[in-house]
């Protein structure tokens, strides 16, 4: 059973390369590799959210290697790495506001979760690939504290 988003994946990136789209072809092409070596260490086949997570990492990734580069004074190295970033981020879903992540920590404690892991572990699969986890992190210290 393969899943939607990967499909979606294989078929744009036979476009970019039909396109000679050099950079689309490079990201969806390293994605999908990405994405088939999760599977083998998992002896299955990914669904959507599996996908969305090595899409999610992915970005992760090349947003922190933009920064070190930034930081190197390699701008034109951060720009790279910015474009594909910006890329991967067409495959995730709509994004969510802090205020909708917020009220989503407030009804985890209001069902009971009041210890960050807890917390971290009710809102992480409603929030992956639509919120950034650091600042979800953040979130749920506020909520705790106030």
């Amino acid at each position: 059973m393969s899943s939607d988003l990967k499909i979606r994946l294989r078929e744009d990136l036979t476009t970019a390369r039909k396109a000679r789209d050099k950079l689309r072809t490079l990201v969806l092409s390293t994605v999908l590799s990405e994405v088939r070596n999760k599977e083998i260490d998992q002896r299955s086949d990914l669904d959507d959210d599996g996908v969305l997570q090595v899409i999610s990492k992915g970005i992760k990734q090349r947003k922190d290697a933009a920064e070190q580069m930034r930081a190197a004074g390699r701008e034109e190295l951060a720009e790279t790495e910015d474009s594909q970033s910006a890329v991967l981020a067409e495959y995730l879903p709509e994004g969510l506001s802090e205020d909708e992540v917020r009220a989503l920590v407030r009804q985890a404690i209001a069902d009971g979760a009041d210890q960050m892991g807890a917390l971290m572990g009710r809102i992480m699969p409603q929030i992956r690939g639509r919120f950034d986890g650091k600042e979800a992190n953040r979130i749920v210290r506020e909520e705790l504290e106030g």
